[in-house]
């Protein structure tokens, strides 16, 4: 892993004079519907996070990121607002980060669109018919060829957990996760991995691990499905029969713990939502 990306003492934020949390400014989204539009509320913390590592946006990128670029004396009026808070903006100071469609998105919209992948990933992924696809490519010749398959469904499942529980674990602090009481009780990840985290939630602003929780999640779902049929019948028609419930436990419980729960996603909905799927 390249290191020098990731700095020993983590992200040096600009320094403000104004309280973090107060908002700075608010902004329109740019992933709704023309009839639908949402506004999300920039704090001054999250202003510094976006001129600091690993972004550190320059005065054209930020007033895009506010939608002031096209204002009259956008730029004017945005140094201004910078400094009587007393962050500084240089002119001609050159990006850190590569531009992605990610970089225009403000936090709370980075974060509800991961919410609303995560909605789709549960009540709309086909995790059934993948299951019977990938049983159904799978010659099982006798018992003992069931049994290896069982065991390598049971490693993949147990590596996937590890995973979701790590990225669960991410303390990158966010305005959308903020004041949340996540689980605390859980083992902080060690300096390392929660720096190079860091990077990947700062650059994707917030919407990189609970995406990444939601694919891992929806996986999960389907490794279960397998196990299920397997120690069941792998040579049986797979016709009805719910399966896949006893993910629902550890997968709200991975999304609960992870940054999912800044953005008042309400976790008995979800339940409900997804136990209507095996209904």
């Amino acid at each position: 892993m390249n290191t020098d990306k990731y700095p020993e003492n983590g992200p040096t934020l600009a320094t403000a004079n104004g309280v973090p949390g107060d908002l700075f400014c608010t902004v329109p989204g740019r992933l709704s519907l023309l009839s639908s539009t949402s506004k999300y509320k920039v704090t001054i913390a999250e202003v510094q996070r976006r001129l600091s590592p690993p972004e550190c946006l320059n005065a054209s990128l930020l007033g895009g990121v506010l939608r002031r670029a096209k204002s009259k004396n956008g730029g004017r009026s945005l140094r201004d607002k910078l400094d009587k808070i007393g962050l500084s903006l240089p002119a001609g100071r050159r990006k850190a980060a590569t531009v992605t469609l990610l970089t225009s998105l403000v936090e709370g919209e980075a974060v509800r669109l991961a919410r609303d992948f995560n909605y789709l990933c549960e009540n709309e992924f086909p995790h059934r018919a993948c299951t019977d696809h990938l049983l159904r490519n799978h010659q099982f010749a006798d018992t003992q060829d069931t049994s290896g398959r069982r065991s390598q469904v049971l490693i993949a499942r147990q590596l996937v957990q590890e995973m979701i529980d790590m990225l669960s674990r991410d303390r990158t602090p966010l305005t959308a996760n903020a004041m949340v009481n996540t689980n605390r009780n859980a083992t902080p990840l060690d300096q390392n991995t929660q720096r190079a985290l860091s990077h990947f939630t700062l650059i994707t602003h917030g919407f990189g691990c609970p995406t990444l929780i939601s694919a891992l999640g929806t996986f999960q779902l389907v490794l279960s499905d397998m196990l299920k049929l397997l120690d069941k019948d792998p040579t049986q028609s797979m016709q009805g029969g719910a399966h896949g419930q006893e993910n629902l436990g550890v997968w709200t419980d991975a999304v609960a713990n992870s940054t999912f729960a800044g953005i008042d996603f309400d976790t008995s909905e979800k339940l409900r939502l997804t136990k209507s799927r095996y209904s």
